[in-house]
């Protein structure tokens, strides 16, 4: 049975990979344990289909940076490169406005036409329902996927350093409402910890909820600390009973081919890691 249950996660990548590698595309297929029903990628800044200035794939909440002129230019490229994610999902995706919170929303097939015309204000998506897609924006925050492996249910959250200190991830492993020991996760690029430079603020929102959190900070000269993100929430996530949990290494900071990044550029546009479940 885990062998037939691999197989056929191997082939639900590889077929998402294909799709993408047809277009040119260097999206990421999370490398994880997920049923085979669950299906999920990060885009990368690559796929655009605008040019010039607004040439990357941008999804939203970028920072117009060539005079306020040029803010329905972005509008229309964001829109643009919205329907070119959308084209490999079953439905178009519910957005949110992301606030660096801990809220999370349920969305099933009664609400997400509202979710779609509204983006709620939260930072995380629960679904129990089928081809409903879920999607979270990040330029150095860490993009969090979660699936139950004997229930059907998913959901994606958006992560930064203010998110995961107030507990985003908690809170949505509480409203998926099922053992966190059922539950496989997959940490998205995110800013590494070497470029990554906080101040004491950070290290004591971590710590006072969980002391040894400090061992994912280093330095502290000047009271400065580099903070590992993603090690960060893979912490907060297995001291929650989540165990089985794998990440995407690259550094969105350090790879600016690739990745948009906040802390090297500024305003800059956003990636997203969307995720939905089949039927099958």
């Amino acid at each position: 049975m885990a062998n037939r249950v691999m197989a056929n996660r191997a082939m639900a990548d590889r077929a998402l990979a294909d799709a993408f590698a047809a277009g040119g595309l260097d999206w990421i297929v999370p490398q994880w344990q997920a049923p085979s029903r669950v299906h999920a990628f990060c885009t990368t800044r690559n796929g655009s289909v605008a040019t010039g200035v607004h040439a990357s794939l941008d999804l939203g909440s970028a920072s117009v940076q060539h005079g306020d002129s040029d803010a329905a230019t972005v509008a229309v490229a964001v829109a643009e490169n919205r329907a070119r994610v959308a084209a490999f999902l079953p439905s178009a995706p519910v957005w949110l406005t992301q606030v660096h919170g801990r809220d999370v929303v349920q969305v099933d097939d009664g609400n997400v036409a509202a979710m779609r015309a509204a983006p709620a204000r939260a930072d995380a998506m629960v679904t129990r329902d089928h081809d409903v897609v879920l999607a979270v924006r990040a330029a150095d925050c860490v993009p969090v996927l979660f699936a139950a492996r004997d229930a059907p249910v998913v959901a994606a959250a958006h992560a930064g350093w203010r998110g995961l200190a107030s507990g985003v991830l908690e809170a949505t492993l509480a409203t998926m409402n099922v053992p966190p020991a059922s539950i496989v996760a997959w940490l998205g690029p995110a800013i590494g910890a070497r470029a990554f430079e906080v101040g004491a603020d950070v290290l004591a929102a971590f710590c006072a909820v969980d002391e040894r959190a400090r061992i994912h900070f280093s330095g502290g000269a000047n009271g400065k600390w580099q903070a590992d993100l993603h090690a960060l929430a893979r912490q907060r996530l297995e001291r929650a009973g989540v165990a089985d949990v794998t990440a995407c290494d690259a550094c969105t900071h350090d790879d600016a081919a690739r990745f948009f990044s906040f802390r090297r550029d500024g305003g800059t546009g956003r990636m997203a890691a969307l995720i939905w479940q089949s039927r099958g």
